[in-house]
């Protein structure tokens, strides 16, 4: 049939309806654990977050090119990307690759359009990557909008929000995906609040509850600050920002400290190939180093998982596309970006957290006792270390961003004696240290000393008999 303009009415009543579920390659539900601290699946089995940002994987990629950055990205292990739907670089009014636009000739109307048939229209088209992204076992992290238009704009507010969030939520109610509202701005007045109220209350509603509901901050700033006691807000997310240092990151923690407890990720870091802190000229672009240590620093300080991004891929930038104008400077096409090396090192940092005992983990920089000279160990700015440990003592990760000794103290874990490694970041190799008794300190020097050089110190308790770092076990 033709294409057909819907009302908000039409809308409110369609959504319900078994229409939009898309359930062929669910793949299991998330929740929150029990303790508020990490993610399970429904059956209650730990999840740990890693993510990828493709911003722009539903307005820029065509379908072959969707399921070239999808086998990628499952072959690297990330199990989530994150995906807006109206994307940020003209979403609403320049059609997608395939020639889409999401939304009718209305420009001032946030309506659906549709044509029956497979395939023929921008729905069409976030349905596949939905559907192709689960068969991988990745759920999307949807947001339905980039925050400008709900906060430059107006064509999201207080009056529309709700019907289109229905909408959503009844589409992939039994699908993968994630809700994350907000995306990179501010609430600044009672209009922008109310707006993300509604689309959490209409997602509610259109999925009946099914998934779980974050929010996308601004760089430096955290869902916490304007939702610390929401009930519909399921996790705290933070955008630590494209920064290096650990000043930017420490407030993972924060979050991680707030009661009630609620899980934490930093859903923006800094990207790989990235502007440092916007100012290439003085800093130049980030590096597999660089992404890294936000990863270590993120997940030891309490989060409960991590997203990876690169400048390159979150844009889906293609050098050969003229309609396509750079953003802070992307300095090769997303297909190449594909293989930078730093998108390949984070899944080794979640094969090393899923090798040990999960819910139990909790964040404790005690465990690193400082130098005289504090600066140089625990550390600071881009050399800071980061520790973690299971609540009872069985196990301790201890982050070191540099090839520089450190003491430990040893009395933090409980194990009378205990055996020890170092696991490489950048390949999942483990080299054993040995075993011995635990008698209050010790101090560990990396196999390697210099700089760029991060390795994890692993601590086991010898009773525990825990696989080698890295090797999954299911607990």
């Amino acid at each position: 049939m033709n294409r057909v303009k819907l009302s908000l009415i039409t809308l409110a009543i369609l959504f319900s309806g078994s229409t939009f579920v898309l359930g062929e390659d669910a793949i299991p539900k998330l929740k929150v654990s029990e303790n508020g601290r990490f993610l399970v699946t429904e059956d209650g089995a730990p999840f740990f977050w890693l993510g990828d940002t493709a911003w722009e994987l539903f307005h820029r990629l065509n379908k072959e090119e969707t399921l070239v950055y999808l086998d990628n990205r499952q072959k690297l292990g990330f199990n989530v990307v994150q995906a807006v739907v109206v994307a940020e670089l003209d979403g609403k009014t320049r059609p997608s690759a395939e020639g889409f636009l999401p939304f009718g000739p209305d420009p001032e109307a946030p309506i659906p359009f549709e044509i029956d048939g497979d395939y023929n229209d921008y729905w069409d088209r976030v349905d596949f990557v939905v559907r192709e992204a689960n068969k991988r076992g990745i759920y999307i992290a949807m947001l339905p909008t980039w925050g400008r238009y709900w906060h430059d704009e107006t064509f999201f507010n207080p009056k529309n929000a709700r019907q289109y969030g229905e909408w959503l939520g009844g589409r992939y109610r039994d699908s993968g995906v994630i809700w994350i509202l907000g995306g990179d701005r501010h609430v600044e007045n009672e209009d922008h609040r109310q707006t993300i109220e509604e689309f959490a209350t209409g997602l509610r509603s259109g999925d009946g509850g099914a998934h779980l509901i974050s929010f996308h901050p601004c760089g430096g700033r955290g869902s916490s600050e304007y939702w610390k006691d929401a009930e519909w807000l399921d996790f705290h997310m933070r955008q630590n920002g494209h920064n290096i240092d650990f000043n930017s990151y420490q407030k993972t923690i924060d979050d991680y400290n707030l009661q009630p407890p609620k899980p934490v990720i930093d859903g923006e870091p800094v990207y790989e190939d990235h502007p440092v802190s916007f100012n290439p000229k003085d800093l130049g672009h980030t590096t597999a180093f660089d992404v890294r240590k936000p990863l270590y620093w993120d997940v030891f300080n309490g989060a409960f998982g991590h997203t990876y991004g690169c400048h390159e891929i979150w844009q889906m930038y293609d050098p050969e596309d003229a309609e396509q104008y750079p953003i802070n400077g992307p300095l090769k096409s997303w297909r190449v970006g594909l293989d930078n090396p730093g998108a390949a090192q984070m899944q080794f940092c979640k094969r090393l957290i899923e090798s040990r005992p999960f819910l139990t983990r909790i964040p404790d920089m005690s465990l690193v006792v400082s130098d005289a000279v504090s600066t140089s160990v625990p550390g600071a700015g881009t050399r800071r270390f980061a520790a973690t440990r299971d609540v009872d003592g069985t196990y301790a990760f201890v982050y070191f961003p540099i090839g520089r000794a450190a003491t430990i103290d040893l009395g933090r874990l409980n194990a009378e004696f205990l055996r020890a490694y170092w696991y490489d970041p950048r390949t999942g190799a483990v080299e054993k240290i040995g075993e011995f008794k635990n008698d209050g300190t010790r101090t560990f020097e990396p196999p390697t000393l210099g700089e760029d050089l991060d390795m994890v110190l692993v601590l086991d308790s010898a009773s525990k008999n825990y696989p080698l770092p890295g090797t999954i076990i299911q607990k």
